[in-house]
Formats: structure tokens, sequence, C-alpha cells
């Protein structure tokens, strides 16, 4: 396990979803006050999201004014979670665990209180204990 490559890969993932986040904050507010414009960059921005870094390039491309608007947003929102981050990672793959393992204990128990168990007069005949 290369825990530098996985924190990379997290970070990655991270980043291209803040992006996502901020191009969300940024279509919200160009709606308002521009609707082409946000018509435009709701067009652009389909299906390019996925990875957030190619995506600002591409819109450098085409309207750095939108690409830097949308990494300062970006940039604001992760000083704004970063804080908050560590501990409810940590928070939520406990809780997700705990609940996947109780859901597993109840259906594995379940399944122990379904299956048939010998009727009294089957246990009767077949204990080589009880003899009548």
């Amino acid at each position: 396990m290369d825990i530098k490559q996985i924190a990379k890969d997290t970070a990655k993932t991270l980043q291209s979803y803040l992006t996502y986040q901020a191009l969300r904050t940024v279509l919200a507010q160009i709606n308002e006050t521009n609707p082409p414009l946000a018509l435009w960059l709701q067009r652009f921005s389909a299906d390019k999201v996925q990875d957030g870094e190619a995506y600002i390039r591409q819109l450098f491309q085409e309207k750095p004014e939108l690409a830097l608007r949308i990494m300062i947003v970006r940039e604001h929102i992760a000083e704004q979670v970063i804080e908050y981050l560590p501990e409810m990672v940590r928070t939520g793959i406990q809780q997700g665990n705990m609940e996947h393992r109780r859901q597993h204990l109840e259906r594995i128990t379940q399944i122990d209180t379904l299956t048939p168990s010998p009727k009294p007069e089957q246990q009767a005949t077949s204990d080589p204990n009880n003899e009548q």
C-alpha cells in the first residue's frame, strides 16, 4: 500500500470536487447577472469537470476571466472546508463502518432465526438419548 500515492489521488479528487462546487457557485452568481454567459458556461462545463485541473486549463483557453473566477472561489471554499475535513472524514468512516457492521450482524442473525429448526416430534424421534 503506497500511502503517498493514496494521499495524492485523494487530494486530486478533492480538488476536482472543489472545482465542481466553485463552478456551481459561479454559475449561480452569473445566472443572476448574465444569463447568456451562464448558459455558455454550463454547456462548456458539461462532462468536463471530472478532472478539475484539466477543466481549468480548457476554460483558460476559452474564457480566462471565468477560469480565474472559478479558481478564486475554489480557493476560498478550500480554505473554509479544510479545517473541518480531517475530523469529518475520520468520523464519517468510523460511523459508516459501524453502520455496515450493524447491518451485517442483523442480516446474519436474521438468517439464523429464519432457518427452520426441526419440529419437536422430529427432535424427539431423532434424539438417541430420548427413549420413549
